[in-house]
């Protein structure tokens, strides 16, 4: 395996990864029901300048334009017969402009769209098989690492990390969306899903999308406070709260906030720091120079080494819900 991300991260680096890629689309007239991923054959001009927009910004890692890739997404647009190509074609345009500049192209993998049984029809095996089918395109187009994104259930992570760990050898990273009260849709805790993704053999877990800088700092540092040795971490918050104005939805953090959030995450130790929707090539010029202007102070760290004070601890969440169960079944109302 060539893992110069992991080298990288053994180095010290700190790395800065890109930010949206459906808020720059839109931007540049993609409608609501679109394809982003047909933009990859259709509008490459489009696509190639969105990632050099962001390296000229100052990223070190470039996402590609493959999130919706999998068949079972590309299925809503009659697509599904077309993994290979589209998601082959979106990572060659970002490796024609990051290569070149010594950055490294993250291959985007989202969510199914699909609930996974008991909850949904989708069985393990068919989500392994998915996800194993759009990362071994995501690689034949020279991708350095696959990137699994915006998840909240750990079992259609497990699917998607076992399926592109069967269809290649590139390194696998995780992010997941805290977006619930500081858990995932699903449940899972940044605690839990540090130490689960650890166990699976995947060295870079973070967090992204969600409610905004200040949800992502109260996760990530849970996450720090209980890292394993080996561990490093991502984050890529979305830049503030969507703001819907004159038929157009707008994110309300300025480049300034997200310079804030840039300097606090890197103060965490967090290692890969970028941006999701709402982020654009000025919010990342912002927050390459607010982190270039403490390259040279020393990392505190997050305090203390138990949960994150905004969030509430597995036990006692655990408790909250056998409390609310018992009483239904008492008739009690919750």
């Amino acid at each position: 395996m060539n893992n110069t991300l992991l080298a990288w991260l053994e180095e010290g680096r700190l790395l800065m990864s890109d930010g949206a890629m459906g808020t720059m689309l839109q931007d540049a007239g993609l409608t609501d029901g679109g394809a982003p991923e047909l933009w990859n054959v259709k509008k490459p001009e489009v696509v190639r300048a969105i990632y050099q927009g962001y390296l000229d910004a100052g990223s070190n890692i470039i996402s590609t334009n493959t999130f919706g890739g999998t068949s079972a997404r590309l299925k809503l647009h009659k697509m599904q017969d077309r993994v290979a190509e589209l998601n082959a074609a979106g990572v060659r345009l970002a490796a024609e402009v990051a290569h070149p500049l010594g950055a490294l192209v993250a291959a985007s993998i989202g969510p199914t769209g699909e609930l996974i049984v008991p909850l949904g029809s989708l069985t393990i095996e068919e989500a392994t098989a998915i996800f194993a089918e759009q990362a071994a395109a995501l690689a034949a187009g020279g991708a350095d690492f696959i990137l699994i994104e915006t998840m909240s259930d750990m079992r259609e992570v497990e699917a998607a990390v076992k399926g592109s760990q069967q269809a290649t050898d590139l390194p696998v990273v995780v992010t997941l969306t805290f977006d619930t009260n500081f858990h995932t849709m699903m449940g899972i805790s940044p605690k839990q899903a540090v130490e689960t993704l650890s166990e699976w053999g995947v060295f870079l877990i973070g967090a992204n999308c969600g409610n905004g800088p200040g949800e992502i700092e109260a996760v990530m540092t849970e996450m720090a406070q209980h890292r394993p040795a080996g561990v490093y971490l991502m984050a890529q918050s979305n830049a503030g709260m969507p703001q819907y104005n004159a038929g157009h939805i707008h994110y309300d953090g300025t480049p300034e906030v997200m310079a804030q959030y840039a300097t606090k995450m890197r103060n965490l130790g967090v290692n890969v720091i970028g941006g999701c929707c709402g982020t654009t090539p000025d919010h990342l010029r912002a927050m390459r120079q607010a982190l270039d202007a403490v390259a040279d102070q020393p990392v505190s760290g997050p305090a203390g080494s138990g949960e994150s004070k905004e969030i509430e601890t597995d036990a006692s969440r655990a408790a909250r819900r056998d409390t609310r169960r018992a009483a239904r079944r008492q008739g009690v109302p919750a």
